[in-house]
């Protein structure tokens, strides 16, 4: 062969290579903006999120996605082992979830996310990645909730509920469940469990329409964790804060006591997977998920006291920007690792209130020489979350007698904030949309009483100021409602007499400790029945024909009307129930 020859070939297959080469590099550069590689953490992956694009034969033909995902097996170099990549499901964003057949350290998983995103048909890939709780438990009971009223950190709470109580709004918490208490149960409407992985969820089936809490204990050696520990009850302390039953004379008062809570339980024994709790988001802000029925009670608000490393990434974005498409205000907690928010999720996606966390003294959040709260630019507001005392469980591992305790996180900050956004949407005319909602609270946020050494938002979240700038007319405080007029009760009568007081221009609930003063005048006392009627109907019975012979039912009494409106129609009912004896109701009022 002539030097001719042999440069001609030379030349040729130099300039194969070189196209190659560059076809390699424009590929890596092409598959790379559609790989979350800052997803990764430095725990071992085994699971990823694939997302082909709409129109492709991989969404609409199962035999073809399992053949592209047998191609990206068959082409991963991961340490000469041999790896198989299994279709798990379809979420309700239309991506898949696939299982590597066995956990891959970093590089691995880098290496086959590349893998995978080499096919043009690919529109992102990233780890189903695992989510935790971030809430720091503390032991020590604080005695009071201190987050409601204080002169420097509180949230203005009292007065607030003045004006809104949060009814007639659910707030979906997506969490670890929920266990039994009687000091929220009345609060509490149908949930659902999206723990598809039935080993964690530790009731034997994966997703089911029970989203009771099993426990999240774990002991040294699972988890990636060299230390046992016992189940938090997380999402029953959040929840608690977001809506413990309020004015029953027992345990604390939930920052939105009238609204209602929809658990949703992702978090389990090593925490959650991304996909599950994007399907999640998804269900409770009204939604489809395949496979899971409806939720008949959409939320208007989502709190999410949970987060992991890493960028937001696709999943959880289209999760977040579905919900807020459908009005549903996502509030979620910036973090516990002293470090900027910006590197946690989903405190770092758009669309969300990203809230940290002050002490009593209004200062960042402390909970030990490693965990504080984090801080930076996407953090908008902050709210109490020091030694908060809410609803709890005294179980080590399953569940065991209900308890409070009091917890330090900002996963203790947040659920106060979603319970404002409760009480703003309960108070407003027509449902605000979530952008409104973060600029009112932005706007009326207090002042930090010192600047924090992080920034953690403008300021802490002020309800009452809230709700004053929402507009509207508030409550004009305690008053008294009287009706003076004479009525006789007739003898011997089943139906005896009402009268009649109209409350208008209020809103929000009655008092647990309502006043209601009555001066009726009777010789023989034992002969009446007197009933308070709200103007729903419900029946508080005042006097019961006691007294025997004595004269007259006149005096204060109080009752618990919590659970009634205050405007409309209230009517003092008398009956005599039995024969000789006559009177009337002379005076009466109400006091709320």
């Amino acid at each position: 062969m002539s030097d001719r020859s042999m440069r001609a070939m030379r030349k040729h297959a130099l300039a194969a290579a070189t196209a190659t080469a560059l076809s390699c590099v424009a590929m890596s550069a092409f598959a790379a903006d559609r790989i979350n590689l800052a997803a990764l953490a430095n725990e071992s992956q085994d699971e990823f999120i694939v997302k082909y694009r709409d129109g492709s034969a991989q969404r609409s033909n199962p035999a073809t996605l399992e053949r592209s995902l047998s191609s990206a097996a068959t082409g991963f170099a991961g340490k000469g082992k041999a790896l198989g990549l299994k279709h798990l499901r379809r979420t309700a964003l239309g991506s898949d979830v696939v299982r590597a057949g066995r956990k891959l350290d970093r590089v691995e998983a880098e290496s086959l996310m590349r893998q995978i995103a080499a096919d043009p048909n690919v529109e992102y890939v990233e780890p189903n990645a695992r989510m935790y709780p971030t809430a720091t438990p503390n032991d020590t009971r604080f005695g009071e909730q201190w987050g409601y009223t204080d002169a420097d950190a509180g949230i203005n709470a009292t007065t607030a509920w003045d004006v809104s109580t949060g009814t007639g709004v659910v707030v979906a918490v997506i969490d670890t469940g929920i266990v039994s208490h009687s000091d929220l149960n009345a609060n509490i409407l149908p949930g659902y469990d999206f723990v598809s992985d039935a080993t964690a969820a530790r009731d034997g089936n994966g997703r089911d329409s029970d989203p009771s809490d099993q426990g999240d204990w774990f002991v040294a050696g699972e988890c990636g964790r060299n230390y046992n520990s016992n189940s938090s009850w997380h999402g029953t302390h959040v929840a608690g804060t977001v809506a413990a039953v309020t004015n029953n004379a027992k345990g604390v008062a939930g920052t939105a006591y009238n609204a209602k809570v929809v658990p949703v339980r992702v978090l389990a024994k090593c925490g959650g997977s991304l996909a599950d709790i994007a399907d999640a988001i998804t269900w409770a802000s009204g939604g489809t998920v395949s496979g899971v029925p409806a939720n008949a009670n959409p939320a208007e608000v989502i709190n999410m006291s949970l987060g992991g490393a890493g960028a937001c990434g696709s999943t959880y974005q289209a999760a977040i920007n579905g919900a807020v498409s459908r009005g549903t205000t996502v509030v979620v907690a910036a973090g516990n690792n002293n470090g900027n928010a910006a590197d946690a999720r989903p405190a770092n996606c758009t669309g969300v209130i990203t809230v940290g966390a002050v002490d009593s003294a209004g200062a960042r959040s402390v909970w030990s020489s490693t965990q504080k709260s984090n801080y930076g630019s996407v953090v908008d507001i902050a709210a109490p979350g020091s030694n908060i005392l809410s609803t709890l469980n005294a179980g080590t591992t399953t569940p065991g007698a209900e308890s409070y305790a009091s917890y330090g996180g900002t996963s203790m900050a947040t659920p106060h904030v979603a319970g404002v956004v409760a009480l703003l949407q309960a108070k407003a005319t027509t449902p605000k949309t979530p952008a409104e909602i973060e600029t009112l609270l932005k706007n009326t946020a207090r002042a930090f009483p010192q600047t924090p050494d992080q920034p953690i938002g403008v300021g802490i979240v002020n309800a009452k100021a809230a709700l004053d700038a929402l507009g509207g007319t508030p409550n004009p405080g305690t008053q008294t409602y009287s009706n003076g007029t004479d009525y006789n009760i007739p003898d011997n009568n089943t139906t005896g007499v009402s009268s009649s007081i109209v409350v208008s221009g209020r809103t929000g609930n009655a008092p647990s400790n309502a006043s209601v003063t009555v001066n009726i005048v009777h010789p023989y006392k034992g002969d009446l029945k007197v009933d308070l009627i709200a103007p729903d109907g419900s029946v508080y019975t005042i006097h019961n024909r006691s007294g025997g012979s004595a004269d007259n039912v006149s005096g204060t009494f109080t009752v618990n009307l919590s659970s009634e409106a205050l405007n409309g129609t209230w009517k003092l009912r008398a009956v005599d129930a039995a024969a000789a004896d006559v009177g009337r109701i002379d005076t009466w009022s109400i006091t709320f």
